[in-house]
């Protein structure tokens, strides 16, 4: 346990994780089977319950929980991006959010590029251990919005609500609409559409990670607000419903999950390689996305990126053309943002940029006005 103390106060989580699982099972420490020590394993951190939770804390997240208070510097030590700065004429600042569910801190990002009217708006869910301003360095979803002309919201996740700042998608309060974090997040969602010229047609939802499991049940509970989904390395909805089923669908891919409310448009990337959210998810996602429609047309393409990753792209369209689902399967990557930015955390610049393929399918998704939300 020592030696664990010492990997945590180092900042070297992924050791420390490895190590602690291998004495949790009774083996004896091996360091050379610890992962890479630059990415956290977030297999284990994303399950640790909130303080409020009734249930007892109990195994390794809690046990790293423990030794980052233990540690001086410990967990909040570990690499903390900061965003870019905001172009002249545009703005990032931070608001918070406040209804019977809770309180969240969130960004919003409006772009010096601002277009005549309405602008569209893009609500991002970050993964664990990550910040909005980690988020927005690692996705350029910012420079995006520059590009294009529209907003971007980064809801924060607190380590009050989960110790290490993950969205709580395998809590059964946290699945549903208007309760839970669901419900933060949407109000948060509809105060930017207040009080900002938002397009309430062209309301998109993404997420990495715990943020993209959090993003599949925002399309789900919410199909009137969000007119698309962008999942990244996430799982479907219903893939769990306590930790040790989270564990297992993160592991395994999930075992079966629940239809949502009606088919979402949906675009998926996940890396063949990740270790920490089972590649099956993506597969699950896009099969819960399509749901029973009928009559899709699934058209498979495969490329690579100059001097990077390979990957297949599979394309679900309506008779009509219209795009209801891709899935990009990213050869070789782990648990990482296809295409992010060095600067940020949990990316992989070798891949096909996640971002800019999520806003070309986003922005070609727009809700009419009988189904719009008010």
């Amino acid at each position: 346990m020592a030696e664990a103390v010492r990997l945590t106060g180092a900042g070297r989580l992924s050791e420390a994780t490895a190590l602690i699982q291998q004495m949790l099972r009774g083996g004896s420490p091996n360091p050379a089977t610890a992962p890479d020590p630059s990415i956290i394993d977030a297999e284990f951190t994303v399950l640790d319950p909130a303080p409020s939770s009734p249930r007892p804390r109990t195994g390794l997240g809690e046990t790293l929980r423990r030794l980052s208070r233990a540690v001086p510097g410990g967990q909040q030590g570990a690499f903390r991006p900061v965003a870019p700065p905001a172009p002249e004429g545009a703005s990032f600042t931070t608001a918070s959010y406040h209804e019977a569910a809770g309180t969240r801190t969130y960004k919003l990002y409006v772009p010096a590029n601002r277009p005549a009217g309405p602008m569209p708006l893009i609500v991002m869910l970050h993964g664990c251990t990550q910040s909005p301003d980690d988020f927005a360095a690692g996705t350029g979803m910012n420079l995006a919005a520059e590009e294009h002309g529209f907003l971007v919201a980064y809801p924060e996740q607190p380590g009050s609500a989960n110790p290490n700042r993950c969205w709580n998608w395998f809590s059964t309060v946290d699945q549903g609409r208007d309760r839970g974090e669901p419900a933060l997040i949407a109000g948060i969602t509809r105060t930017i559409m207040c009080e900002h010229s938002v397009d309430p047609a062209r309301v998109y939802v993404a997420g990495l990670s715990a943020g993209g499991a959090a993003a599949v049940i925002m399309g789900s509970a919410y199909p009137d607000l969000y007119a698309a989904v962008g999942v990244h390395s996430g799982l479907p909805l219903g893939a769990a419903r306590d930790m040790p089923s989270a564990f297992a669908a993160m592991r395994n891919g999930a075992a079966g999950g629940r239809r949502g409310a009606g088919p979402v448009p949906t675009i998926i990337f996940h890396g063949d390689q990740d270790t920490t959210v089972h590649p099956a998810n993506g597969t699950a996602v896009a099969a819960q996305a399509l749901g029973t429609t009928m009559g899709l047309r699934p058209t498979v393409s495969r490329g690579a990126v100059p001097g990077g990753r390979a990957y297949t792209r599979t394309i679900h369209a309506d008779a009509s053309g219209r795009d209801l689902c891709e899935h990009w399967e990213i050869q070789g990557a782990g648990h990482a943002w296809s295409g992010g930015s060095a600067s940020g955390s949990y990316t992989d610049p070798r891949g096909p940029d996640a971002t800019r393929e999520m806003v070309r399918f986003f922005l070609a998704h727009g809700r009419t006005a009988a189904a719009t939300a008010p």
